[in-house]
């Protein structure tokens, strides 16, 4: 008899605010450079976050939109 797989959850960690519905790839690549909280995330910029490994598109407008909910955007820095 074959188990179930259970789905996926796309819940951030306890302890983190970062958006639900964001993929464990994009989570991973936030914990592993250091990034535990939404609010970090606007003093980095855009273009940095594509260089971490598991972060796409997709991450990248949820964090925006969660960061523009707070009043706040990514760092325009190069």
């Amino acid at each position: 008899m074959a188990k179930s797989a259970e789905p996926k959850s796309t819940e951030s960690k306890p302890g983190s605010n970062f958006p639900n519905g964001l993929g464990k790839p994009a989570q991973r690549a936030l914990a592993g450079a250091g990034y535990s909280r939404v609010e970090e995330l606007a003093k980095v910029s855009e273009a940095e976050l594509l260089q971490l490994h598991g972060m796409g598109p997709k991450a990248l407008r949820l964090i925006r939109s969660t960061l523009a909910d707070k009043g706040l955007s990514f760092s325009d820095k190069a």
